[in-house]
């Protein structure tokens, strides 16, 4: 029954947000909400109840119900350092937006394309990669948002590119071993990080030049619609000049450099590990208030006209968390895992590396990475060796199926991107999809030529 509850929580969930029947913060929210409480009322959670509070032994529905204030509060707690670093990374980005520190970088951006659509998508698609390196979304995001929407803006190009592309670049280059996946596969399955990296280095490498091309192919479709528009200096300035004189008044052409420094040291520690991104972004936030805005009242300005877009986010970072909260603590996580795994008859145990691939992509879309490598890889793996496979060959196979991942509305970074493009999520997940199909078969096909993934044995 809580296997049953499970499935049908999920699919109401994601049919509501793809009809638009629900904001994607009342679904995070409510639908767990709900199904938590049948689940309450048919006492199903006699075993997670005891567990959590040792005095209750034989607890009734009112203890269940009760149970869930904790459940809940359990979720926000494991996202609440992502919820605070996202505050004050969208405040600190918001800020140097203000000063104009990629004033510079977008009228350069500008010159280079002149005008054309293909050359500032290409741009996109190299610098979301490039920066995804750092195996950290979030990151990725506000630095290539940051630097991009001012060009896309002012030549009229669909945001909804942007988002394809910065999503899906960074699908690909999370697979890298001190990305969170393939990190947690290295450390449930205890397979070398070099042998696990030359295993994705061929998906990856034809997946990047997939999107290169998906990227070019789309800024030709921009391209056709728009022209490519001849700019002179003199229009590039134009471009690039605010014409409110408001927004005018809060440049600091003078800190170009100062502000330029600042973030770049700020993004390197990110990529270090120096020290927390919470605390980088805490004092990165304080510091360009200070710099930037001398008096009080400029500096609690600041962060009362930013404060609104940082809030968004934050309020749909906790929604995840007390969606997985729930979702997790109840148990039906567990039993979604324990169905997935137990869903593929035996006869089938030849095709095991294919298996695994194929079920990789709905697990890591409908469940957290942690629930599906830490819940459902052990499983998957355990019954994998009586076919003959080994660890290497089906934790390959368990990332393939991250060509999806990003996509899934229990992703918190994504909330970022969506806010900051301004995308409607169904619309994007729709329009993600159909190139992030392609990386999956791309994967799957190269797993299965280098031999790293047998197809069958």
């Amino acid at each position: 029954m809580l296997t049953f509850l499970s499935w049908a929580m999920i699919v109401v969930f994601m049919v509501l947000i793809m009809k638009k029947k629900l904001t994607p913060f009342s679904a995070l929210i409510l639908i767990p909400l709900v199904f938590t409480l049948i689940g309450s009322f048919m006492g199903l959670y006699g075993a997670q109840v005891t567990k959590l509070n040792e005095k209750i032994t034989d607890p009734t529905t009112l203890d269940q119900i009760l149970i869930l204030g904790t459940w809940t509060v359990d979720g926000v707690k494991k996202v609440s350092t992502t919820a605070v670093m996202l505050l004050f990374a969208i405040l600190y980005f918001a800020i140097m937006l203000n000063a104009g520190m990629f004033d510079p970088v977008v009228k350069k951006m500008i010159k280079i394309a002149k005008g054309d659509p293909v050359k500032v998508l290409v741009a996109t698609a190299v610098v979301a990669a490039t920066v995804s390196l750092n195996g950290d979304g979030t990151t990725t995001t506000l630095i290539v948002c940051t630097a991009f929407i001012p060009i896309y803006k002012k030549l009229g190009l669909k945001m909804m590119n942007l988002g394809v592309l910065v999503i899906l670049m960074n699908t690909i280059m999370n697979l890298l071993p001190w990305g969170g996946p393939t990190a947690r596969v290295i450390s449930v399955l205890g397979v070398n990080e070099q042998e696990i990296l030359r295993a994705l280095t061929p998906g990856m490498i034809a997946s990047v030049i997939f999107m290169l091309g998906v990227a070019y192919y789309l800024g030709l479709k921009e391209r056709k619609r728009l022209g490519i528009q001849t700019l002179t200096d003199a229009d590039i300035e134009a471009l690039t000049t605010p014409t409110d004189p408001e927004e005018l008044a809060l440049k600091r052409p003078k800190l170009v450099w100062v502000n330029g420094i600042m973030t770049i040291v700020l993004v390197y520690m990110l990529i270090k590990g120096t020290f927390p991104s919470v605390f980088l972004f805490l004092v990165g936030t304080a510091l360009a208030l200070v710099i930037n805005y001398k008096s009080l009242k400029d500096q609690k300005q600041r962060i009362q006209d930013n404060a609104g877009d940082a809030a968004q986010v934050v309020i749909l970072v906790l929604g995840a968390g007390i969606f997985m909260g729930l979702f997790t603590n109840s148990g039906m996580a567990d039993a979604l895992a324990l169905s997935l795994a137990n869903v593929i008859p035996t006869s089938w145990g030849r095709f095991w590396g294919l298996i695994v691939a194929i079920l990789s992509a709905p697990g890591t879309f409908f469940l957290s990475n942690d629930a599906f490598y830490y819940g459902v890889l052990p499983v998957l793996a355990e019954a994998g060796k009586q076919y003959g496979f080994t660890a290497l060959e089906l934790g390959v196979a368990s990332l393939l199926g991250q060509a999806f991942h990003l996509l899934s509305p229990l992703v918190a970074f994504i909330y970022l991107l969506l806010n900051l493009t301004g995308l409607d999520m169904g619309e994007w997940q729709k329009e993600s999809a159909k190139w992030a199909l392609g990386i999956f078969v791309i994967f799957i096909a190269l797993a299965a030529v280098t031999g790293s993934v047998p197809l069958f044995k």
